[in-house]
């Protein structure tokens, strides 16, 4: 259910954004950094859109190729998977190649990201749209309040440093920091959406609910996310940056 919440909100906010800013039916070009097992590169490729997928991990790869490989060959020739590391994108891009650039779940695996985000910015045409999805390190106290991990939640205040369901040790960010870094890299912040503010704590092995109360989920979240106060206390935050 988690993993349902985070793409289908992240869609939704997304085609929202392209919408705002492209001719229906335009073909975009789309980079999707670290894209994982291909979620949103596979669903913009059925869109209509050329998607390009970079991804470090082998066998996160593997799993993007073979999903693709059950699509329509329609489908398959608008993708593009390469392995590589989404802080070397000017090794394999020319400057300004992309209509829109994704960067979903990678920022907390980076120590400093400022010099990555340059590099994204660079690789959008002008009016191109930047897509970041990060942990909301200004709600890191939530996870563990809510779950009466008191000393977690004193200890969540004052950091950016979290341990993921992974049982890394990764970072979050904060919105005032990438605000500031979007403006200095000429792709200000234009809108920015919350990502899970009900359903965090919700067990990885969580199967989905009925159609009907699913979709009443998602219209809670969906309202949660553009909603004050609750976007600001959601476990990831969206943001959309536009290239001047």
């Amino acid at each position: 259910m988690r993993n349902t919440v985070r793409q289908e909100l992240v869609a939704r906010q997304l085609d929202e954004q392209i919408a705002a800013r492209y001719p229906v039916g335009q073909r975009l070009r789309v980079l999707d950094v670290g894209m994982g097992q291909g979620t949103q590169a596979l669903r913009l490729a059925r869109a209509g859109h050329t998607v390009t997928g970079l991804e470090s991990d082998p066998e996160m790869l593997k799993v993007a190729r073979e999903s693709l490989a059950t699509e329509p060959a329609g489908i398959r020739e608008r993708v593009r998977l390469i392995e590589g590391d989404g802080r070397e994108t000017g090794v394999h891009f020319l400057p300004g190649s992309f209509d829109v650039v994704l960067c979903h779940g990678v920022l907390m695996y980076v120590e400093e990201p400022d010099a990555m985000l340059a590099g994204l910015a660079r690789m959008l045409a002008p009016g191109g749209l930047l897509s970041l999805l990060v942990r909301n390190a200004d709600a890191l106290a939530m996870r563990p309040g809510l779950a009466g991990d008191w000393s977690g939640a004193l200890a969540a205040f004052e950091s950016d440093a979290y341990v993921n369901r992974l049982g890394l040790q990764v970072r979050a960010d904060r919105l005032e920091d990438l605000t500031a870094t979007l403006a200095g890299i000429a792709a200000p912040l234009q809108a920015w959406y919350g990502v899970r503010v009900f359903t965090d704590l919700v067990p990885n092995e969580e199967g989905l609910p009925a159609a009907e109360e699913l979709e009443r989920l998602l219209a809670a979240e969906d309202r949660a996310a553009r909603t004050e106060p609750y976007r600001r206390v959601a476990a990831l935050l969206h943001l959309c940056g536009v290239r001047g």
